[in-house]
């Protein structure tokens, strides 16, 4: 291979295309405020608003879920600088800063993990856009209602039109590759703020200006509310598991360390406290203004008597949850199914193979009742975990730092990523180890009962990954 390839000399095909080269030079475009957008494009979207509108089910009050949404996204903020900052140094995404721990080809198998998840997590948003969607038609076509009465695979006709049309107006956007998604996220963001705002200022009028933050029927003690509390903080790192692996395949954009820090200070504690307050307010209002809480946006748009309104209100979270699905579900398994073959997968292909199978795994099922979603976010951050906490150990203290990018795309037996073969197995059996203890966990409190149901699977994973990898590579001498 000649030097020209890509910019890396001696680049093996199996390993390199267009997207997977280090991103330089004026590629390097993204400034502080694309990444402030990129993080309002995740935060602001009907399966964040329900998240953490779910909360509320921990028996906390209004003022304990906002302290636990701040205490959280705190934690996440600080995670996503570690995890970002490798990726930002050196131009690469996710699954070839993956090489470094796992090897040339051993992170495909992480890739291979993020990628399922995020598929999984691309129909789940997409089935939350498509239910905005549908408000919209019986607003319009109050006859569209007949359609209910006739089911496929747990999801009514008018529901499989409407995530159909969703699925496609989201691929024509994805097929324009990271330029036109960088400009639709920087809209995406601030256009919804407007709507949350009106929303909040309508819940309060109607609400009388007053509100009842103590929502849950349960009355916690002590010990009992700071347990719920954990739990509930937890929770929100978990929420961000997908993106705490590939936020790589943003920050590599960013111009400077700095403007992904500053980026991610403003999207992450300011954007989402602010945010917080919002779902904390509109939520508590929905208890007083219709007799019950309402933890779905979408819901409580419908309900409004003002036809432009719910058109409005509707076709702003449609905005908002495509906003996410671009920046968590479908840049990664892009990249992610990209690097499995890069001779004949490119981005775009790998989003167009990755937006198919989303269709495939029926994800309304995953997320049939605010309790679902609690117990998904929480499993499938047990998945994810381990290998943040191999990423992390492996760059800041067993690698210090140093990266060499020219191996990162060798498969030279001598490569410095090489490992064995291509693939590094002692990382790989540290890795399979932690990832046994954060699911079994998980299942344990989750589906069996047999310890008290919490969500640790997120931090139990990710220090048992770090933990296991960095003794066995020790013990094996690999530096």
């Amino acid at each position: 291979m000649e030097h020209g390839d890509h910019g890396i000399r001696g680049a093996d095909p199996q390993l390199i295309n267009e997207d997977l080269a280090p991103v330089t030079g004026a590629c390097k475009g993204w400034s502080y405020y694309s990444v402030f957008a990129m993080w309002m494009s995740d935060v602001h979207s009907v399966g964040g608003y329900t998240f953490a509108a779910s909360l509320f089910l921990l028996g906390l009050s209004g003022w304990q879920v906002l302290a636990a949404l701040v205490i959280g996204i705190s934690v996440v903020n600080i995670l996503m600088n570690w995890i970002g900052k490798p990726s930002q140094q050196h131009g690469i995404p996710f699954p070839v800063m993956a090489r470094v721990s796992l090897g040339v080809m051993g992170a495909n198998f992480a890739a291979v993990i993020r990628g399922v998840v995020g598929i999984v997590w691309y129909g789940v948003q997409t089935y939350f856009a498509s239910k905005a969607v549908a408000t919209l038609v019986l607003v319009f076509f109050p006859g569209a209602a007949a359609l209910h009465d006739t089911s496929f695979l747990r999801l009514d006709l008018l529901g499989w039109a409407c995530f159909l049309f969703m699925w496609f107006f989201q691929l024509l956007i994805f097929q324009r590759g990271m330029e036109a998604i960088r400009k639709f996220i920087d809209f995406c963001g601030p256009a919804v703020y407007v709507v949350m705002f009106l929303l909040m200022g309508w819940i309060i009028w109607k609400a009388g200006w007053s509100l009842d933050l103590t929502l849950s029927d349960k009355t916690l003690t002590g010990t009992e509310a700071w347990f719920a509390m954990g739990n509930a903080i937890l929770l929100v790192v978990s929420y961000f598991a997908a993106l705490l692996l590939n936020f790589g395949d943003f920050s590599r954009y960013a111009r400077t360390e700095r403007d992904m820090k500053i980026g991610n200070f403003l999207g992450l504690p300011v954007n989402f406290i602010l945010f917080a307050i919002i779902v904390v307010v509109v939520t508590s209002g929905s208890a007083k203004v219709f007799g019950h809480m309402i933890m779905d946006p979408i819901e409580i748009v419908s309900k409004i008597d003002n036809k432009w309104a719910v058109v409005l209100g509707s076709l702003t979270f449609i905005v908002a949850t495509m906003g996410i699905n671009i920046v968590a579900n479908f840049v990664s398994p892009a990249f992610d199914i990209a690097n499995l073959f890069p001779k004949h997968i490119s981005f775009k292909k790998g989003g167009l193979i990755a937006s198919i199978l989303a269709v495939c795994v029926c994800p309304w099922i995953f997320v049939d009742s605010p309790k679902a979603i609690t117990v998904f976010v929480s499993v499938f951050g047990a998945v994810l975990a381990p290998m943040f906490g191999v990423m992390v150990a492996d760059f800041y203290l067993l690698k210090k730092q140093v990266v060499d990018v020219e191996q990162l795309y060798t498969m030279a037996p001598n490569g410095r990523y090489n490992y064995d073969g291509g693939w590094n197995k002692v990382g790989l059996t540290a890795l399979g180890l932690a990832s046994v203890i954060a699911i079994g966990w998980e299942f344990a409190a989750q589906l069996f009962h047999v310890i008290p149901e919490n969500n640790f699977g997120w931090f139990i994973g990710a220090i048992a990954g770090a933990v296991i990898y960095m003794a066995m590579m020790r013990g094996a001498k690999r530096v």
